[in-house]
């Protein structure tokens, strides 16, 4: 695939181009919230079907070693899985609600200052709920918080 045209994260994984605004497009239209709710929707059933892979994973290679050196390698292979999809079900719930916001018709704009958040930032992290400017302020006083 040539290098112009390669496709990365939540894009790919809905199977979408970016978003090509036309000249005095209004912002969070309804084509603008329907390319960004089949990302989500896509990119949610990603995640589920990885959290049922790994339950069916862990069911088939469950195994009882008498090699307590087996046994640990499993358990911790196993451990490492499950932290990932505690981390995804995580994710599951953010998706979930921003999917909300956009029936709510309050998705594109940042929750701090209330500004459009942009739609390559909304490309990028389609959960972002802050503006790049807000979310750069909070992870900096975050950092002074634990420093």
């Amino acid at each position: 695939m040539p290098e112009g045209n390669k496709k990365l994260g939540v894009l790919a994984i809905a199977g979408v181009e970016a978003y090509q605004e036309t000249a005095g497009e209004e912002y969070m239209n309804d084509g603008q919230l329907e390319h960004f709710k089949l990302i989500l929707e896509a990119w949610r059933n990603q995640l589920r079907e990885e959290v049922d892979r790994t339950l069916n994973h862990m069911q088939d290679e469950a195994a009882n070693f008498p090699d307590p050196v087996d046994r640990a390698a499993q358990e911790e292979e196993f451990s490492l899985e499950l932290r990932a999809r505690d981390r995804e079900r995580k994710l599951i719930k953010k998706i979930e609600k921003t999917l909300q916001k956009i029936e709510d018709d309050d998705f594109g704009y940042c929750d701090s200052c209330g500004i459009e958040i942009g739609i390559r930032r909304l490309e990028a992290r389609p959960t972002a709920d802050q503006c790049i400017d807000c979310k750069t302020l909070a992870e900096i006083k975050e950092k002074q918080m634990a420093g």
